[in-house]
Order: structure tokens, then C-alpha cells, then sequence
């Protein structure tokens, strides 16, 4: 039971679930240790190797297929995963991106022949993960996209620029989305797999500075007239692009609502161990009232949002998670926890909670985490979306 002391969903209490658990927590506590970490922090990116490492331990693509390779696991074996990674402080190996974003693309759109060719390798870490969307004027609108990729020969040329791209400086397995008809809008749009040792034309941009998630590499990547086969084209027929990542924006979505409620529960549980162990004015600063009170609320908002998500997660596993349900978890959670995380600083600058400086580091770095997860994933979109679902009309006005 963790610091919101709400009990773990009966489909998480199975013997088998638990023993991957243990399994992970022991190999990301030895392959992973805290100097290892600070190395990829100071480099700015996780070392190749270690996904190599990673899939050789059985922890890559987990919900791929045995027939492909993979281990045939569920949705609830990459949330043990995700829990795994956040709570030893590994957020900059994007591991969530890989398992739960990308190589679900490829198992549910991919033809056999392309989850033959390329789900091995993902599962063993020959390959590692990106997904190019967001360009320099085009974010979370698709539509606007300049990307291109015109057929030509027994293949496609592409061309356009990419940035703001998780794993940039390593992957080596892009899903590419561009456009293969400009006059087509949202339907001209396809997903293209560039594998880079494997072409020419592609450059990888400057590695970005941003705040927050220090060892993830993010950055822009450029594609100068990139030929790749027909057979790259994801799920062999142009133009299904849109629907394919819409297909997925639930659980992308919810993940980033679980990574919330983590983070929410990593703030409480330093907050809590600190004011408990920390003495100002004769007193444990646990024990001032405004203390108690600020804890309490905390804890109220972190409990509702955690329950919610389970409820999210059930969905998933029953395949009955809506995109409407799956925004509304993302901006409420991500909303909580950026109240959360940034107001203990505040109190902190009054009672000085969190004078010790690997207390200050620690929620620092939650706190760059908070303000990344609400702007990931289109956040204003989300209000539009309910908007539209609530019927309101554009020329509709708030009184």
C-alpha cells in the first residue's frame, strides 16, 4: 500500500503480475543504479547499450506476441514497468514510449509480414522506438503537417522536418507521419517506417535543452528526400494514418494520466518523510497545523485522481476505454498533479520544508516532470474536445 493507502485493482494481485514485479524491481535496481543514472543525466540521454540490456532481461515489448518473439503479456505487465521506472527515478529512459506507444502500432496495423520483419527486433532491442509527428509549425494538428512522402518507383520519398522528438539521437526505428496526398487533409495522411542505418537522407538534428527529464533525448530530426520501400508503409495502405493514431490516443492518453498519479505519490511520500524527520520552532514541522492541512488536501486530490485512473486502466483490459474518458484522466490528472507538486514548494518557502538539498533536487526534478506532463498530449485540445461533446457549438459564448 503506498502513501494514498488505495488498494491495488484485484487484476494487479495475481501471483504471475507480482512475480514480474519482483523481476524488474531486481534487474532495474542492478542494471540501473544511481551513478548510472547521473551519467545519463549529465549526457543528456540514455546509453544504447542499456536498451540492448533491457530487452536481453525480457522487459521490451512485452505485449508482443509469441509468435513474433515477444513474451504475449497484457497492458498490466507495462504498467508494472512504468511504476518500476518512475520509482527509480529512471524517466529518462523512455521505455513507456517504446512498449506502449510505438510497438503497439506495428502488432495492431502492422500486415504479418511487417510484424515478422520488425516486432523481433523490438522486442529485443535491436531496434529502438521514436514516433515523428510534432514540426516546427505543426504540433498535435495533423492536418497541418508538411511532411511529405510521394511514391516513387517501388517506394516513397520523404521529406520534411521533425522535432520536439522523444529518443531522436538513438532510435533507429522512426514512425514517420506524412502525408502521401497534401489535398486530402486528415485522410492524406500515412505512417511510414524509416529504419536509419538502413537509408540515406536522414540527419539528426541538435539535441534540445528543455526542462525537466534530463537523460531523454529529444530532438529535431530532418528527412532530405529519405527513400524507403512500399513495404514500409504501415499496414499497406496509404492514407489510414489519422486513424491509426487516433486508434491509439486512449491509452497514450492514460498513460500519461499513471504517470501522473506516480508522481503525485513520489511528491507526498518525500514531503511526508521529510516534515516528519525535520524540527523547526521545538516542533516537528509535521506537527504545525498548516502542515497537516496542506498534507491532507494534497492526499484528498492524489486519492481521487489515483481511483479514477484505476478505473481507466479496467477500461482498457475490457477494451471499453473511450478517447472522451482517457482526456478527461489526462487534464485531471495532470492538473492535480502540477497543483500538488507546485504548491509545496510555496509552503515550503515558508516553513522551509525541504531546506536539505537532495529534498529540494528530488521534488525539483517532480516538478519539471509535472509541468511536461501537462503540456504533452495536446492539453488544450482536451477542453476543446469535451466542448464538442458537450454539444457547445463554435459561436457558443461562456457567461
Amino acid at each position: 500500500m503506498t502513501v494514498l493507502d488505495v488498494p491495488p485493482p484485484a487484476f494487479m494481485l495475481e501471483p504471475e503480475i507480482q512475480m514480474f514485479a519482483d523481476s524488474a524491481n531486481r534487474f532495474f535496481e542492478r542494471a540501473a543504479p544511481a551513478d548510472r543514472i547521473a551519467g545519463w543525466r549529465a549526457a543528456g540521454q540514455v546509453e544504447r547499450e542499456f536498451w540492448r540490456e533491457t530487452g536481453a532481461a525480457g522487459f521490451l515489448g512485452v505485449t508482443v506476441p509469441e509468435a513474433y518473439g515477444g513474451p504475449g503479456a497484457d497492458f498490466r505487465h507495462d504498467l508494472v514497468l512504468l511504476d518500476v521506472v518512475a520509482r527509480q527515478n529512471l524517466e529518462g529512459f523512455a521505455l513507456s514510449l517504446h512498449n506502449v506507444i510505438v510497438t503497439p502500432y506495428v502488432i495492431l496495423h502492422g500486415t504479418e509480414e511487417q510484424k515478422r520483419r520488425w516486432l523481433p527486433k523490438l522486442v529485443s532491442g535491436e531496434r529502438v522506438c521514436a514516433i515523428a509527428m510534432s514540426e516546427p509549425g505543426a504540433g498535435s494538428d495533423l492536418q497541418s503537417i508538411r511532411t511529405t512522402a510521394r511514391r516513387d518507383g517501388d517506394g516513397y520519398r520523404i521529406s520534411g522536418s521533425k522535432t520536439f522528438i522523444s529518443n531522436g539521437q538513438i532510435a533507429d526505428f522512426i514512425v514517420v507521419v506524412a502525408k502521401t496526398d497534401p489535398t486530402q487533409g486528415a485522410r492524406g495522411v500515412s505512417l511510414l517506417i524509416v529504419e536509419t542505418d538502413e537509408v540515406q537522407g536522414f540527419r539528426r538534428g541538435k539535441k534540445l535543452d528543455k526542462i525537466g527529464l534530463d537523460a531523454q533525448d529529444t530532438s529535431e530530426l530532418f528527412f532530405d528526400d529519405v527513400w524507403v520501400p512500399a513495404g514500409n508503409l504501415l499496414g499497406m495502405q496509404e492514407g489510414k494514418g489519422f486513424s491509426q493514431l487516433m486508434a491509439e490516443l486512449p491509452r497514450e492518453r492514460l498513460l500519461i494520466a499513471i504517470g501522473a498519479v506516480i508522481t503525485m505519490e513520489k511528491a507526498l511520500e518525500a514531503t511526508i518523510e521529510y516534515v516528519k524527520n525535520r524540527k523547526a520552532f521545538g516542533q516537528r514541522v509535521m506537527d504545525f497545523q498548516n502542515t497537516q492541512f496542506k498534507l491532507a488536501e494534497s492526499k484528498a486530490k492524489a486519492t481521487v485522481a489515483k481511483v479514477f485512473v484505476n478505473d481507466c486502466i479496467a477500461r482498457v483490459l475490457n477494451g471499453s476505454l473511450d478517447g472522451t474518458t482517457a482526456a478527461i484522466a489526462k487534464m485531471w490528472s495532470t492538473e492535480t498533479e502540477w497543483q500538488i507538486v507546485d504548491d509545496w514548494p510555496a509552503t515550503a518557502r515558508r516553513l522551509r520544508l525541504h531546506q536539505r538539498l537532495p529534498y529540494r533536487a528530488h521534488l525539483s526534478r517532480l516538478a519539471h516532470r509535472a509541468h511536461l506532463w501537462r503540456l504533452d498530449g495536446d492539453h488544450e485540445g482536451h477542453h476543446r474536445a469535451f466542448a464538442l461533446r458537450a454539444g457547445i457549438n463554435k459561436g457558443d459564448h461562456w457567461d
